[in-house]
């Protein structure tokens, strides 16, 4: 009843798509709920941008960490940006530090915020649990967002009463760095929301693009089958792994091979993506596991962080 209620008043206070473009939320107030390297780096870069944002996590711990990783990678910026005027490089630090504030009471600190985002761990009971709670505690006209890169914004959406205010938000990592934001659009949708999180993600500097509540979005529907698609190609003898990455390197200019990518970005996080997507989908044929994918990672051997993966690392 709650969500029909919240549905009408909406519906009546936003009579048109035109009345819904007027009123579109500034977002100035944001809440990012994770500290991990992708919370951090969103939460720099709207801080660094003039947004007030509250930084949460579990622990004062993780958070003091999340801080600290912070400040380390304005240093960074500011040194580059700012290489003639190290002064004015200090004092951009400075301000973008003082606009973040921690807390490991998402609940507390909801009430007036704009926008949430959560970027917590790819679990989607977890996630639910999250936006349910914090559903009856912000405000009426906050909007909520995930950062997830592989489960289904709809299904996080649904653990709430305000469907037509959720959306997702994918940055990439490097969030400092990378200028691409998807911005998912769910059937639930409204359009008010999209436009908000657009012209959000164009105040961070961002290059916004759109797309629909599709397994990995644009860029890891297209990317991880290719990624997949090269496991395989490796697994009929058909080429070496070193070989092909050479050959997609040199003849498609990409700046990693597929087995150099897969191991900087974690083998465990490309078999968590295919598995849920064949989970979602098992019959089709992109979504296929691989069998040297997997005994891989049950070895852990992950990749560049644990050392070992397609390639070895010292």
């Amino acid at each position: 009843m709650a969500f029909v209620t919240r549905q009408f008043v909406r519906s009546v206070s936003s009579s048109s798509t035109a009345s819904a473009s007027v009123k579109k939320i500034i977002v100035k107030h944001v809440t990012v709920i994770g500290g991990g390297l992708m919370g951090s780096g969103i939460a720099q870069v709207a801080a660094a941008t003039g947004h007030t944002v509250v930084l949460v996590d579990q622990t004062e711990d993780i958070l003091a960490k999340s801080k600290k990783g912070i400040e380390e990678s304005l240093r960074k910026v500011a040194k580059k940006k700012f290489a003639e005027d190290p002064k004015a490089g200090d004092e951009f630090v400075a301000k973008t530090l003082s606009s973040i504030t921690t807390s490991t009471d998402a609940a507390s600190v909801v009430h007036s915020t704009d926008l949430v985002v959560e970027a917590i761990v790819e679990n989607l009971q977890l996630k639910n649990e999250l936006f349910k709670r914090l559903d009856k505690f912000a405000a009426e006209h906050t909007i909520f967002a995930s950062n997830t890169s592989s489960l289904q914004i709809t299904s996080i959406a649904n653990a709430t009463t305000r469907q037509d205010q959720f959306a997702g938000l994918h940055f990439f990592n490097p969030v400092p760095m990378m200028k691409l934001v998807e911005v998912i659009k769910t059937p639930m949708t409204s359009q008010k929301t999209f436009e908000s999180l657009v012209d959000f993600t164009k105040t961070l500097g961002k290059h916004p693009v759109s797309c629909k509540d599709t397994p990995g979005f644009i860029v890891n529907r297209l990317l991880v089958p290719y990624l997949m698609e090269a496991i395989r190609l490796y697994e009929r003898g058909d080429a070496s792994k070193e070989d092909i990455d050479t050959a997609m390197k040199l003849g498609a200019g990409y700046p990693m091979g597929p087995f150099e990518l897969l191991d900087y970005v974690g083998l465990d996080t490309t078999k968590f993506i295919i598995d849920g997507w064949h989970e979602i989908d098992a019959k089709n044929s992109l979504f296929q596991p691989s069998p040297s994918l997997n005994k891989l990672v049950t070895e852990n051997k992950l990749g560049k962080k644990t050392g070992e993966g397609f390639y070895k690392y010292k």
